[in-house]
């Protein structure tokens, strides 16, 4: 039996297969979904790897128990649920493990509409009606129907319509989809389009047999860096297992971070939609907002994690938001994030533009960054409030919106606890990456004695 209490995190549901979810977890938590939505029909959608078949078909069978009809999509990508959620108005189910490795597998919801679904917006409730249903099994009525449906053409479409077609030029592009879901999708979206793309590990393999496929780590790039420098292409894109993510590499082989690629959007969406908000997350670069407002945007700064992001997207009207882990977010993609989209519309701001990206981007390289520093302690959370209560009152002004963050004005950081595990999580970034690295130091020097 599958572990209902490990397996139910913040904003999804992850864990090892068959120890920590099984098929028998995953019937009682497709029965718990369908009495939580309430909804006549679910859809169900999963990724390329290997238990997902058997752990779709339960959760399925779960819900159909109900009477609820389920509307099998098949196999595709994330954000590809979450257009159908918005183009069917229907609650849905993506069976993945995004960027984990191989023996992971997990489940993403969504409700109608694509709004998500995290552990104050049901997931908590999810939990206790599948644990339930695991003591005490329901009694099972008229079994509901297994329908299919094919609307990964009007997603591509979709995806298309967020660029100006006769826009765009043939770059040369290297897609990098680490045998995930993007194999699928990017030859899906871009085969009617005029750039020379060239896809690295693009056969679906949940075994992942060339390189993980979390783009966020540089060392999974590097076979990307290689193939933009022996293909002088224009660009490089790295997706994730569930292809809901994206990271650029510029056409010298330079990683592109998510706050840059944030900033790059953001200019293109203000260009679209003159004077709208554009959303960031705390822990993206100053640069960010300082773009969004050099571009006439309302920038609105956020919590880390898709449920805040999309909750103030609604709340606010972006147009826009995006993160400094490569989830990007279109109110007219439903408030849902999607790296294809992101990708289109760098593509499209580098065909009107007769410079490469590098060079783009340049006016962005204002800042230098860590990048994420985890550091296990037996308590997170009790960390960060250690390092709060020593530093109030050293200088530097301090906010609380998500763990703690403090800006000295020329540099500033931010410790967060994981939502899952014993980690503490810091960023900090600086004027320069001499500064950068001196005052990670210091910071984690602070932490090592406020929780030695």
């Amino acid at each position: 039996m599958g572990d209902p209490k490990g397996v139910f995190k913040a904003y999804d549901i992850r864990g090892t297969v068959p120890d920590q979810l099984d098929a028998d977890l995953c019937r009682a938590i497709g029965s718990a979904v369908a009495r939580f939505t309430g909804a006549e029909r679910l859809l169900v959608v999963r990724d390329m790897r290997p238990s997902g078949v058997e752990l779709s078909e339960a959760f399925s069978d779960g819900a159909r128990a109900l009477g609820t009809t389920i509307v099998d999509l098949g196999m595709a990508s994330t954000d590809f649920l979450y257009f159908a959620a918005g183009t069917l108005d229907a609650p849905g189910a993506m069976f993945t493990a995004s960027h984990n490795p191989a023996g992971y597998n997990g489940i993403k919801l969504c409700q109608a509409g694509a709004r998500p679904i995290g552990q104050d917006t049901g997931l908590a409730e999810i939990q206790r009606l599948a644990v339930k249903y695991l003591e005490h099994p329901p009694h099972e009525g008229p079994e509901g129907e297994l329908v299919h449906d094919a609307l990964l053409p009007a997603y591509a479409d979709h995806v298309r319509s967020f660029v100006d077609l006769s826009l765009l030029r043939p770059l040369k592009v290297i897609a990098d989809t680490a045998n995930g879901m993007g194999g699928l999708v990017v030859p899906l979206v871009f085969e009617p389009l005029p750039f020379d793309v060239t896809t690295l590990f693009g056969e679906l393999d949940g075994t992942f047999p060339n390189h993980p496929a979390d783009p966020i780590q540089p060392e999974n790039l590097v076979d990307l860096q290689a193939a933009v420098i022996e293909h002088g292409a224009d660009v490089g894109l790295a997706f994730d297992g569930d292809a809901d993510r994206v990271f650029l590499v510029d056409e010298k082989a330079a990683p592109v971070s998510g706050s840059l690629t944030t900033a790059l959007v953001a200019s293109s969406m203000l260009e679209k939609h003159p004077g709208a908000t554009v959303l960031y997350n705390l822990i993206c670069s100053k640069v960010v907002p300082e773009v969004i407002a050099e571009c006439g945007g309302v920038g609105v700064r956020t919590r880390v994690g898709h449920s805040f992001i999309k909750e103030t997207m609604a709340e606010t009207g972006a147009v826009f938001g995006g993160e400094h882990s490569g989830h990007y977010y279109f109110a007219d993609n439903y408030g849902a994030d999607s790296g294809i989209i992101a990708a289109m519309l760098v593509l499209e701001l580098m065909s009107r533009s007769a410079k490469p990206l590098s060079e783009l981007l340049a006016p962005f390289r204002r800042y230098a960054d860590s990048g994420e520093i985890n550091t296990e302690v037996a308590d997170p959370v009790g960390a960060v409030e250690a390092v709060a209560e020593h530093v109030a009152g050293l200088g530097g002004s301090l906010d609380r919106l998500d763990g703690l963050t403090v800006d000295h004005g020329d540099w500033w950081y931010n410790l967060r606890p994981s939502n899952t595990e014993p980690l503490l999580r810091l960023n900090v970034e600086a004027r320069d990456e001499t500064g950068c690295a001196r005052h990670v130091d210091e910071v984690l020097a602070l932490v090592a004695k406020l929780t030695g």
